[in-house]
């Protein structure tokens, strides 16, 4: 909402000249600009509560969708939470990513950074069309899958936290914006970690939390080969452990977990294996490296807890990329299509 109407008529209101306001008027009339600011930003903030009403069992729905699936296979509950992590960080949590191709544009499923990777689709849709039939026409994609990814961690023994909701569907993707590198791929360096992140609000801490999530999932021999073929930093046991699955040449969908202790665990092995050089991911080990994320690895490792908090802290962070509010994008009533 603009304020500048209300500011520029309020002295002419009380008959008062510009060049004569008393302090008392400019007073005021700066507060009144802060309330309908206030006002503004408001309308466009997230909420714990936003479906209280208007769709009370959409946390049970979506969390009965998420157990079953990781019944059915251990490593949904990690694609869930990668899906989330690949929606926002392509212009904001808008459920852009479940868009499929149509005449109009290109969608992101086929970006380089989600190409033949990124599932969990056919569960989003199920999710979705259980919750429509209890509440047509409500609850977006973007907020399903943010409560997806959150269900996911605490599911497989991670922590919980309230999400934010109230996000809207964006009416298009963009290949291009997927493609153009603000994923940071599995061979990133350190500085690209912390610059990719920093570039959508996310500290350095952020960044390492949010890495925690390699503590569950499974990668493609093709992200990790030329880590364990090729690089010094690497525990010479564990090379060989994921040579015999990932050949120098063919086997690219091979999969190895990405932790190596609990693979289906959500918890803070990740970070002891960094510790010992058993990082799958060249961008994984980089986090340990005689570099300025020592010290938090080092944290994280020794004390879950803090590693849980601070997880929570960026999850919520990452939930709040530029969400669609108010009266911008849509409910899309099929998620993998505009209405």
């Amino acid at each position: 909402m603009s304020t500048t109407p209300h500011s520029s008529s309020f002295p002419t209101k009380m008959g008062i000249t510009t060049s004569h306001t008393p302090k008392y008027v400019v007073t005021f009339a700066l507060a009144l600009q802060l309330v309908f600011l206030l006002m503004g930003s408001s309308s466009a903030q997230l909420s714990t509560s936003f479906y209280s009403k208007t769709c009370p069992k959409l946390l049970r729905i979506v969390r009965s969708g998420v157990q079953s699936a990781i019944a059915k296979e251990t490593r949904m509950g990690a694609s869930l939470l990668r899906l989330h992590f690949h929606d926002c960080f392509v212009n904001g949590c808008d459920g852009s990513i479940l868009l499929d191709d149509t005449a109009t544009f290109r969608g992101e499923q086929t970006a380089p950074p989600n190409n033949r990777s990124v599932r969990g689709f056919d569960v989003i849709k199920a999710i979705k069309s259980s919750v429509e039939k209890a509440c047509p026409s409500v609850v977006s994609c973007a907020d399903i899958l943010t409560l997806t990814a959150r269900d996911s961690v605490n599911i497989l023994g991670g922590p919980t936290w309230e999400v934010k909701l109230g996000r809207r569907d964006s009416k298009t993707a963009s290949f291009s914006a997927a493609s153009s590198g603000v994923i940071p791929p599995p061979s990133s360096t350190l500085a690209n970690l912390i610059n990719r992140f920093s570039a959508k609000g996310l500290s350095t801490k952020d960044m390492v939390a949010l890495s925690g999530a390699h503590t569950i999932g499974l990668a493609r021999c093709t992200s990790f080969r030329n880590r364990i073929y090729n690089e010094s930093n690497i525990d010479a046991s564990f090379a060989k452990l994921r040579q015999r699955s990932c050949p120098r040449r063919g086997g690219d969908d091979n999969l190895a977990p990405l932790d190596v202790a609990t693979p289906k665990l959500f918890d803070n092995y990740y970070y002891k294996n960094l510790l010992n050089q058993k990082g799958l991911l060249h961008s994984d080990q980089v986090l340990h490296n005689d570099g300025s994320t020592d010290s938090l690895v080092e944290q994280y490792s020794k004390n879950d807890k803090i590693f849980d908090a601070d997880f929570v802290t960026a999850m919520i962070k990452m939930g709040d990329i530029q969400p669609l509010t108010g009266s911008k994008g849509e409910i899309r009533k099929v998620c993998s299509k505009p209405n």
